[in-house]
């Protein structure tokens, strides 16, 4: 690693507090959440089993997404690392815009957490209303993301180790169920001839299976997230690069594996959008307090996803004000080295999740899962031509070569593009996905318009002189 490799890893102020396990977990954590545990039975009832094949391409696309994200972390490792890239490679312009995007998309993928956080503790108390649940977790984590990195750290360490343990426990109980060992699960109905005995492996036909793409993609929105930590992990670019390489492997094997476990244990006609098919099949095997554990399971994986979207937001504002593409508070420390206005007014947004749960709690999830497909495949196609541009800079000798690339670039990386813009077509097709398609419009023309206006403003910020910047004058 060459010197002007290292001066790129800058000192932004944060505490070095994540440790590569760490860093791990946050990634997992923060991907492994509601759309798996419980949007994942919507998918199965739209696509049937052929949701296992929408979950591997959707798995290979992302993959080459994370592939593209650590090249361009190994060569400069910033905690505001999306916007960054897209300020350096593509313009003020999209810095401020996929700062500003990204910051969007998890504010809404908390609320979408903490609104299946009322439906799980529903489970229990029935009498609790959603919103009261949502405003509760809210309060919680916001807390806990401003005292410390360090136990933040530590708290998302545990949160993905518990979710971990239950996809597992779930495709090894599911693995028992399915082998013909005697009074374990029902005596008939768990075969992996579930997978095509029922209408065949496309039993709602092609087309389905190809719309319940909006709901996959949903549910990888996270893995992104290992970008973020680079500011406060530990030795970043040896950290950043265990993670990235174990993250997409991992997830491919609890995604793919517990689908094909639960379609294989109890046929698809029997899950249902509103509905965790974890649950439900827990409830299916007769397990004596099987579902209710498993619902204790689902509502800490939303609590960790939402804490990883909390820490995220805090982190990008405080690298949008750095560059001076956003108010100049934002990017003040606290004592204990936290973002603390980020995190604030980042919380501050999040309680419209709770009034949408007030006013349509039956809906909430599927509208505000919406709203953020979109801006994450606008997120993930720029990361993608953010390599595009890093190699282009590279073969012309204007940035050092680097030994962590995308395996077959550029047809790949061309590829992976080509199958984000597929799924942001098929949104046309469904009432959900165009929904989104409006809001995500209503959106980027907000961001076009505070571009211009907060572009014009006498008394903004000068942006902070990065070297990227200094470099490109």
């Amino acid at each position: 690693m060459t010197v002007a490799s290292e001066e790129r890893a800058p000192d932004e102020g944060y505490q070095r507090g994540l440790t590569a396990s760490t860093v791990q977990m946050i990634a997992i954590g923060g991907a492994i959440g509601t759309g798996l545990f419980y949007g994942s039975g919507g998918a199965i009832e739209k696509a049937g089993p052929a949701l296992l094949l929408a979950y591997a391409l959707a798995g290979l696309a992302i993959f080459i997404v994370m592939r593209a994200l650590g090249e361009l972390l190994i060569y400069r490792p910033v905690s505001g690392g999306i916007s960054e890239y897209a300020d350096e490679f593509l313009g003020r312009f999209a810095g401020f815009s996929q700062g500003w995007t990204y910051w969007a998309v998890w504010t809404t993928t908390c609320m979408a957490e903490i609104t299946v956080a009322g439906k799980y503790v529903n489970y229990w108390w029935p009498a609790i209303p959603g919103w009261v649940t949502a405003l509760t977790v809210l309060v919680i984590l916001f807390g806990a993301n401003l005292i410390s990195v360090g136990l933040f750290g530590r708290a998302e360490f545990w949160f993905s180790a518990i979710k971990v343990t239950a996809i597992l426990g779930m495709i090894i109980v599911g693995i028992g169920v399915l082998l013909p060992i005697a009074g374990f699960g029902p005596a008939e109905g768990p075969s992996v001839t579930n997978l095509w005995n029922d209408g065949g492996f496309f039993a709602t036909g092609f087309t389905n299976a190809l719309l319940s793409l909006q709901i996959v993609m949903f549910a990888y929105v996270g893995v992104e997230l290992v970008g973020v930590t680079a500011g406060e992990a530990e030795n970043p670019r040896v950290t950043l690069r265990k993670a990235i390489n174990s993250v997409p492997f991992r997830i491919g094997i609890f995604y793919v594996g517990a689908i094909l476990v639960i379609l294989s244990v109890r046929g698809w006609r029997n899950f249902h959008a509103g509905e965790s098919p974890f649950v439900a099949v827990f409830q299916y095997i007769g397990l004596p307090g099987a579902a209710g554990l498993v619902n204790f399971i689902l509502l800490t994986a939303a609590l960790s996803s939402c804490n990883s979207g909390i820490y995220s937001t805090g982190r990008m504002l405080r690298s949008l004000a750095q560059r001076g593409d956003a108010p100049h508070g934002l990017d003040r420390l606290s004592s204990r080295k936290v973002p603390v206005a980020g995190i604030v007014l980042s919380a501050l947004v999040m309680v419209l999740g709770v009034v949408v749960n007030a006013i349509d709690p039956d809906h909430a999830f599927s509208y505000i899962t919406s709203v953020s497909t979109v801006g994450i495949i606008v997120v993930w196609s720029t990361i993608l031509i953010c390599q595009m541009r890093f190699r282009a800079k590279v073969k012309s000798g204007e940035l050092p070569e680097s030994d962590y690339r995308v395996p077959g670039a550029p047809y790949t990386t061309w590829a992976a593009l080509a199958f984000l813009a597929l799924v942001f077509v098929l949104l046309f097709f469904t009432e959900d996905g165009r929904i989104a398609l409006i809001v995500g419009a209503v959106w980027f023309a907000c961001v076009v318009i505070g571009y211009v206006f907060w572009s014009r403003m006498p008394l903004r910020e000068e942006p902070v002189e990065t070297e990227s910047r200094v470099e490109r004058r």
